[in-house]
């Protein structure tokens, strides 16, 4: 690619919903060895390129290369780029694959990963957290904006829940099965908490994701967001016992994940925004990124940072700005060589 820009707007013209992010991975793997990275694929998909001198601090660069299966036009302009992925993430990975290319005399190893499948199930995030050797630190890629560093995500919960009922007339006054979900998913907002709010970090909420069913059988499917210390297994015995006859199933259970201000990374990354004029506004999110995947697994210094408005995730006007973009890989580069010096 002769540009950074060129450089996202194809990783934009190719569709990568989850699942299906082998041609993203394949373009990914050249170009990031036309721009002087090692690069490579993994046995999950993921595409994984090193840089640097080699000797001295492993600084892993993890964004992801898929997106919701919603698919956009791909518009370039003098300002902006638009197209799935704009934002999240295609646009903070190549901004990383970019600063990377920067620094070939890295004194370490800059390691960039695409990940499969994060929008999904984190499956390549978990794949490089039980593979690799854990770096000695890690900046995730995901929208920030140019001048804000994520110390942290809510935790998540998906709860599944099924319920049957013997067939009856619609007229029996007995509780069908639909009416019973219905009660569980109003039990369940009550188990939470009377504190509810999805907009809070410290707070937990719930989502209903999913409900079908009839009088015979009904199913919901919740996505429940929660702060750091949550005790899930806590609220699943609840639910167990609330379930009224119904099957309770966690179907998977993510720990929020918060780092301190004072964290090597947050510290470097804060340091790059001043250098390029910016006031740092250290920030809280209340979704979840592959920095909760890998956190239990690397007990290591991380935050996450990446160009584009995280409000534009999944949304059908997704863009990004072409000089956040490009202020977002002075940023970074810039942080790499904090990075190195604080190593």
């Amino acid at each position: 690619m002769s540009t950074p820009v060129d450089l996202l707007h194809a990783m934009l013209s190719i569709p990568s919903p989850s699942g299906r992010e082998d041609e993203l991975a394949r373009f990914l793997e050249k170009a990031m060895n036309d721009l002087g990275l090692a690069a490579r694929r993994d046995e999950a998909g993921n595409v994984i390129g090193d840089i640097g001198a080699g000797k001295g601090p492993v600084v892993m660069l993890l964004g992801h290369l898929d997106t919701v299966d919603r698919p956009l036009p791909v518009r370039r302009d003098r300002d902006r780029l638009a197209g799935r992925g704009a934002a999240d993430a295609k646009g903070p990975l190549a901004a990383m694959i970019s600063a990377a290319a920067a620094r070939p005399s890295f004194p370490g190893t800059i390691r960039v990963a695409g990940a499969v499948e994060e929008e999904r199930l984190s499956r390549g995030g978990e794949h490089l957290a039980r593979t690799v050797p854990a770096p000695d630190a890690l900046v995730i890629g995901e929208p920030s904006g140019w001048s804000r560093v994520v110390l942290g995500y809510k935790g998540k919960i998906d709860i599944g829940y099924r319920v049957a009922r013997p067939s009856t007339h619609s007229t029996n006054p007995v509780d069908k099965a639909s009416e019973v979900a219905v009660g569980f998913w109003h039990d369940l907002l009550e188990a939470l908490g009377p504190e509810r709010d999805h907009g809070a970090f410290g707070l937990p909420a719930a989502t209903l994701r999913g409900i079908r069913g009839d009088p015979t059988e009904a199913r919901l499917d919740v996505d429940c967001r929660v702060p750091p210390g949550y005790d899930a297994e806590a609220l699943a015995g609840r639910l167990r016992l609330l379930a009224n006859g119904g099957e309770v199933t966690v179907v998977r259970h993510v720990p929020a994940v918060r780092r301190p201000r004072t964290d090597p990374v947050v510290r470097a990354v804060t340091a790059a925004i001043r250098r390029h004029g910016g006031t740092p506004r250290p920030t809280v999110k209340t979704g979840t990124s592959d920095m909760n995947t890998v956190a239990p697994h690397w007990n290591v210094p991380m935050a996450a940072y990446g160009p584009g408005d995280g409000s534009l995730d999944h949304a059908d006007d997704e863009h990004i700005e072409i000089a956040e973009y490009l202020r977002g890989i002075e940023v970074l580069t810039t942080a790499l060589d904090e990075l190195a010096a604080a190593l």
